[in-house]
């Protein structure tokens, strides 16, 4: 009897744990205004020129992800341990697939960050914010697991990693024109391997997205509405764009759309986006 009870009350406690969750999978979507965005495809009417961009690089970091229920109560989303995509509370989304001018990026996607919250919430809202946590983001890049260890998207080491990395081609600016979002002013920065205590511009965007629904909605994160105050075409025969710095005068458009120096974002948006999208 004893052995019995031994082999048999792990069983029932695991049966009682997972009662008291239930598995969640909020769903991204890389998209130019209406259309779906697929390496090696191009987009027109982009940014203040109307120019035509064809994308090369796609990610972003996201963490801190968040149910809201109908009361505004936050539920926080216990993320998969996957091994690949998601670590910890951070989790990488990733639209390229190393096809059509993409050759810097990997073929996998991942468009969903998945886990689970307590059982019987129902979402009427999610929150997330885009970027890596200071205490993960200022770490050693070949220590670190996936999704933490891509040299894709390393920033200047003591300046860690790029949260956000939008590269494309544009009809002004063939070589490619980037936009990539990360931490910046960051002290003590000596020496490369000087760990930072500061940054003075963290650059981490906190979005909410009302009346989310998890099983008919998906996060859109739309680079035309991104792009909608950029010339993107400025730069001529060398690679331009933003890489954060505020004395840029092409960063100060992309850093309000992305909701920073209190924006508003107009970067992520909520959609009932079906398969028959444009594309």
């Amino acid at each position: 009897m004893s052995r019995l009870l031994l082999v048999t009350a792990p069983v029932l406690v695991c049966l009682s744990l997972h009662a008291q969750t239930q598995a969640v999978s909020i769903s991204f979507r890389a998209m130019a205004g209406d259309r779906d965005l697929v390496c090696g495809q191009k987009y027109e009417g982009v940014g203040t020129t109307k120019s035509t961009i064809t994308p090369r690089d796609f990610r972003f970091y996201v963490h801190n992800v968040r149910v809201v229920d109908a009361a505004g109560k936050e539920h926080a989303v216990q993320l998969e341990q996957d091994g690949k995509w998601q670590l910890d509370d951070v989790a990488l989304l990733d639209f390229e697939n190393a096809t059509g001018g993409c050759s810097n990026g990997t073929p996998d996607l991942n468009t969903a960050v998945k886990g689970t919250i307590p059982a019987g919430v129902k979402a009427a809202g999610v929150r997330f914010t885009m970027g890596v946590p200071f205490e993960k983001n200022h770490t050693d890049l070949a220590s670190m697991p996936s999704p933490l260890n891509l040299t894709a998207l390393a920033w200047v080491w003591n300046a860690g990693r790029k949260f956000a990395r939008l590269d494309f081609s544009s009809t002004g600016v063939p070589r490619g024109y980037a936009v990539h979002l990360g931490s910046t002013g960051c002290t003590p920065n000596e020496t490369k391997t000087t760990i930072p205590t500061k940054c003075g511009y963290p650059n981490r965007t906190e979005v909410d997205l009302p009346g989310f629904d998890i099983a008919k909605d998906s996060v859109v994160a739309d680079i035309a509405a991104l792009l909608r105050d950029s010339n993107v075409d400025e730069g001529g025969k060398m690679m331009s764009g933003c890489m954060s710095g505020r004395e840029t005068p092409a960063c100060k458009p992309l850093l309000a759309n992305f909701g920073l120096d209190g924006q508003p974002q107009s970067f992520f948006r909520s959609s009932r986006v079906t398969t028959a999208s444009l594309r």
